[in-house]
């Protein structure tokens, strides 16, 4: 019987340990909540005329180079010209030999000089003509006369037929001759002319033989940079074949496309007369904004830049990184990119130190003094004086708290 009643017995000195400890344990701490805040930075808005840049990629261009073509057939005789190498206005290039300019300079000037022996020939001629024309008639004249005679003989039977036929004949060669002299003479304006003509074509083509016998010793037309050679000393040359290319060295273009959301605003620019600068990343280049291509595509349009000043080692056919500086805008502030949250939205910092979302618009980029690259905004909601919290955080909403870092930190109460 006694041992049915130990299960019982352990048991009910279980539950009395557990009645003894729960009504001697001691009372717990009482636990408060306490909201966290978060560490950021915090930047004073200043808003101030500030100068928006746009990073651009082009391609140097020479809008002025030349392509030298051999303007007679022949050798070449000289080449001092050397690809990539700098040459002042009036250097030699390259001559042709002169063994085969002067045999085609000859023959031009002996054309010229025949057709003006031609023409004097020719006055001579209408000189001796009219001379010829007054002896003719005069034999006219007197074969009329003798027909008339030898007429009147036959009429009175004092000369035979043959008298008269003869006179007949006389007197149509006379004729004929003076009609063939009165022709002649008829004809001397329009011989003269076309004399004349042949001449001045004959005069053109000497100038033009001149002017590219003169061309054939090639100078440097400006002080420039030798773009490409494609001959050598001993090529035998066609005419017009090309020989080599010469850019100045001042006047280099840049043209970068630019997006369409901001070539409206350049374009207004430029009309206005403003002057838009732009420079190269390594600071050494500049270049002004003068215009824009004539034709466009969805990707947007060819924007033309002028290099101000020489080329420093420029090349055409190099892709040169550029930093266009756009018209200045006011009541902007420059903000770090890591203030930005989505598009168009940044926080600033209450009173009560929590955070409050506004939105701005972004205007786009600046270089700050130090050569980094910061952020342009503008809104009106960004007073000056107001606190802009420029660390991002990834949990960022309205109200949550923060707490500043730095000089604008104050000390918790």
């Amino acid at each position: 019987m006694f041992k049915r009643l130990i299960p019982l017995i352990i048991i009910a000195a279980g539950i009395a340990g557990f009645m003894i400890l729960k009504a001697t344990r001691p009372e717990p701490a009482e636990v408060t909540a306490t909201e966290r805040s978060w560490r950021v930075e915090i930047q004073r808005i200043e808003p101030a005329s500030r100068v928006p840049v746009l990073p651009l990629y082009g391609e140097v261009v020479a809008p002025d180079l030349q392509n030298i073509t051999a303007t007679l057939a022949g050798r070449i005789a000289e080449r001092p010209a050397a690809e990539g190498a700098r040459v002042a206005q009036g250097d030699l290039l390259l001559a042709l030999d002169e063994a085969d300019i002067a045999p085609v300079l000859a023959q031009a000037r002996s054309q010229v000089a025949d057709l003006q022996a031609q023409i004097r020939s020719e006055q001579v001629r209408h000189r001796n003509d009219q001379r010829a024309l007054a002896s003719e008639r005069a034999i006219v004249d007197n074969a009329n006369r003798q027909f008339e005679r030898i007429e009147a003989l036959v009429a009175r039977n004092l000369a035979s037929r043959e008298n008269l036929e003869t006179a007949t004949d006389a007197r149509a060669r006379a004729e004929l001759t003076v009609s063939s002299r009165e022709r002649a003479i008829e004809e001397h304006p329009a011989r003269l002319q076309s004399l004349q003509a042949r001449l001045s074509q004959a005069e053109a083509n000497l100038a033009a033989t001149e002017r590219d016998s003169a061309r054939a010793r090639v100078t440097a037309p400006f002080d420039g940079v030798v773009a490409q050679v494609q001959v050598a000393v001993g090529d035998q040359v066609s005419r017009n074949q090309a020989l080599l290319s010469l850019y100045p060295v001042t006047g280099l273009e840049v043209r970068a496309r630019v997006p369409q959301v901001f070539q409206h605003e350049l374009m207004v620019a430029l009309e206005r007369g403003e002057t838009l600068q732009a420079h190269a990343r390594t600071g050494e280049l500049r270049f002004e904004l003068r215009r824009f291509s004539g034709l466009s595509d969805p990707a947007g349009t060819e924007a033309v830049l002028v290099l101000q000043g020489e080329s420093a080692g420029l090349r055409p056919g190099a892709l040169l990184p550029l930093v266009l500086e756009r018209p200045a805008r006011e009541q902007a502030v420059e903000v770090p990119f890591s203030a930005l949250y989505g598009a168009d939205s940044v926080y600033l910092m209450t009173d009560d130190r929590r955070m409050r979302r506004v939105q701005v618009e972004r205007i786009g980029e600046a270089i700050a003094g130090n050569g980094e690259r910061r952020l342009l905004i503008a809104g009106d909601e960004l007073p000056p004086g107001a606190r802009l919290i420029i660390t991002h955080l990834p949990n960022a909403m309205t109200g949550l708290k923060v707490d500043p870092a730095g000089d604008d930190a104050e000390p918790s109460s």
